[in-house]
């Protein structure tokens, strides 16, 4: 699609609620303030009178990262999270139902339809308790941080055939707000500059709005909303008529589901609503479960989870006694047992929904934990007797699941135990360091003996570890615990850092808090790497989020210049290459480094090793759900969805060795 139709809207809030905001300072108030609760004058519609005016913006530009996390990439795109939360709000409450996001070819962005507050911070409909049922932004500041920490923000409603417009700078209006001509549309259109003096990075990543704005789609079924790069002119349509259904099913597209028709709910108690999706698959043997509460992704879960949780497991023992399938002496399922393959939505959307901070990423809600249960249990019952083959298929992958889990213990037991009794030697050639503070060590994760032995003369004994890895360690994403702990590379690698597996892992208990992935600069150094990365985020995933997992950054080239003057430099690109060629000279000679074992142990220090000289990669996951798709793509069973990403991103690829 690569035109924009006109678009409908409906219901559009007053213009005079906007151009009243520079004038009412005399109902000021502050954080700490009663809300404002004139009943006479509450209308179910976002009006002037509910816009609650608490502080001013400078606070925002000293301490961004209070406001949207950081100021690093992940947080210049929550900007845009900020403005299509104000556009859901407004959806939901009737007022638009459609929103256009465009990334235009000067690096700003433009939402079309928000109907927020722009020049005060903590103000919105959302602070007295009337005007929206359900909002997203808790804190009410969305928009009001996007126009503190942009450079430029431009804001145009059409309204009643006539087009306002306002600008700002950094914060500031220019001026009052000014008609500026006729349209028959009906809305608002908001496009921002980020301000490069807060931002290191201003160029926003087509694939991560688009994820942000299909999560959107999905969980407020109807909803259409469209994104457009200017710059190449494509433009993409995001509607789900299917809302949280059609979530799982994407979810599970290259997966063997187990039931065929997702188990699906929703149900409204006590002016909250509870939505739920789910469907078992039997492709990878992992749980996939992902929590919203008012359209924000609860990462850390909260009390939605909880409740989710304990229905799950209760319900499923219950109907595998009613049917028979667990007699009255078997041990009940475990929640790990029932979770196996299980691809889960659960959407909340509550009338006051309480987050830990402003990052919003755990719900506290107590109340929700029993209300999720309690529409979980009827509601899987319920599917489980209409579809008993259903229920069977899913009570006899839990249970090879616990069988699976039994091996599991025994197995990590045993790798716990050779932990304690033979961790100077492992039959991986752990090579440690002298140092037994973990803050100050490293591990050096090498494939190859050749290898290991360049850098263990190469390192520096007093804090740097060298493991050893013979060959690719096994591809996890389609193994299950029990096998992936019957596998001596993994077994090794697991002792090695001391800090345990899966749900038992302990950062206390980590030996080495810089852990470097070190593989040869070709394509089979990259699959080791993969199946590295795929490993720590399967199965020790905190190593990742806390940021203690590397990757090396070996050189490809040596160049030597000739002559009395003899220099030796080091590229890590050909574009690299060619240009110490040319600052050595022509007949300079260029030497390709096919593996880490070709390395003498100096090489190795001075360009890989040394902490004064080395490029080490940090390993930072700024979207988890990408994530998880990108590991299932490249690592699945499915052959189909890695063909389709491997010709997307061939043109982008580097370091193919042919």
């Amino acid at each position: 699609m690569d035109s924009v139709p006109s678009v409908r809207f409906s219901r559009i809030p007053a213009l005079e609620k906007r151009v009243s905001l520079t004038t009412a300072r005399s109902r000021q108030r502050h954080p700490g303030a009663a809300p404002i609760t004139d009943t006479a004058r509450r209308r179910d519609t976002y009006s002037a009178e509910q816009i609650q005016i608490l502080e001013g913006l400078e606070p925002v530009r000293r301490r961004p990262s209070m406001y949207i996390g950081s100021t690093d990439v992940r947080g210049l795109h929550h900007l845009v999270v900020e403005l299509v939360d104000n556009s859901i709000d407004e959806a939901l409450a009737g007022y638009c139902d459609t929103i256009i996001v465009t990334l235009h070819a000067d690096r700003s962005v433009s939402v079309l339809d928000l109907e927020v507050v722009l020049t005060k911070l903590h103000a919105g409909g959302k602070f007295g308790g009337g005007g929206y049922k359900v909002s997203g932004g808790l804190h009410g500041v969305g928009l009001s941080v996007v126009n503190a920490l942009s450079e430029r923000l431009e804001v145009e409603v059409y309204r009643a055939s006539q087009v306002h417009h306002q600008a700002y700078t950094r914060g500031v209006p220019d001026g009052p707000v000014a008609a500026s001509g006729e349209s028959e549309k009906q809305g608002t259109y908001v496009r921002f500059w980020a301000d490069p003096q807060i931002f290191p990075e201003i160029e926003f990543s087509w694939e991560t709005v688009a994820g942000t704005l299909r999560h959107y789609a999905f969980l407020n079924k109807g909803i259409t909303i469209m994104l457009r790069d200017e710059a190449r002119s494509v433009t993409h349509t995001f509607h789900f008529e299917g809302g949280i259904q059609s979530f799982v099913r994407f979810l599970n597209a290259n997966r063997n589901v187990v039931n065929a028709r997702p188990m699906y709910v929703e149900r409204e108690i006590e002016g909250n609503v509870v939505e739920i999706a789910l469907q078992y698959q039997n492709t990878a043997f992992t749980e996939h479960v992902l929590a919203f509460a008012n359209n924000v992704h609860t990462e850390e879960g909260g009390s939605h989870v909880t409740g989710f949780r304990s229905a799950l497991t209760a319900t499923l023992n219950k109907y595998a006694r009613k049917a028979s399938i667990l007699k009255e002496q078997d041990p009940n399922l475990t929640g790990e047992d029932v979770r196996d393959g299980l691809t889960a939505v659960i959407s909340v959307k509550l009338l006051e929904p309480q987050f830990e901070g402003q990052t919003k990423t755990k719900l506290g809600n107590s109340e929700v934990a029993g209300q999720v249960s309690m529409v979980l249990s009827d509601a899987l019952m319920q599917y489980l007797d209409e579809n008993p083959g259903d229920g069977r298929r899913i009570i006899e992958q839990s249970l090879t699941a616990a069988r699976a889990r039994q091996a599991a213990a025994k197995a990590r037991d045993l790798v716990q135990r050779k932990g304690l009794l033979e961790s100077s030697a492992l039959p991986g050639k752990l090579v440690d360091c002298r140092e037994r503070d973990p803050a100050h060590c490293e591990i050096f994760i090498v494939e190859g003996q050749s290898a290991g032995g360049s850098a263990k003369g190469a390192r520096d004994g007093r804090n740097q570890a060298i493991l050893p890895l013979r060959g690719k360690i096994l591809n996890v994403e389609k193994a299950r615990a029990d096998k992936i702990l019957g596998n001596e590379e993994i077994k090794n690698l697991i002792t090695a850092l001391g800090a345990g597996f899966g749900e038992t892992l302990s950062l206390e208990k980590l030996r080495y808090h810089r852990i470097v992935l070190m593989a040869d600069a070709d394509v089979d150094g990259s699959h080791i790497r993969t199946l590295l990365l795929t490993f720590f985020w399967r199965h020790l995933r905190p190593l990742v989020e806390n940021g203690h997992v590397y990757l090396a950054q070996p050189p490809l080239y040596k160049v030597e210049s000739k002559g009395r003057n003899k220099r030796t430099v080091y590229a890590y690109s050909d574009s690299e290459r060619d240009a110490k060629v040319k600052e050595l000279g022509r007949d300079s000679e260029v030497s390709r480094y096919k593996g880490l074992g070709e390395m003498n142990p100096d090489e190795l220090w001075t360009t890989t090793m040394d902490p004064a000289k080395r490029v080490l990669l940090q390993v930072a996951v700024e979207d988890s759900l990408k994530a998880d798709d990108i590991f299932d793509r490249l690592m699945g069973s499915d052959v189909e969805p890695r063909k389709r990403f491997i010709q997307t991103h061939a043109k982008s690829v580097r370091n193919l060795d042919i």
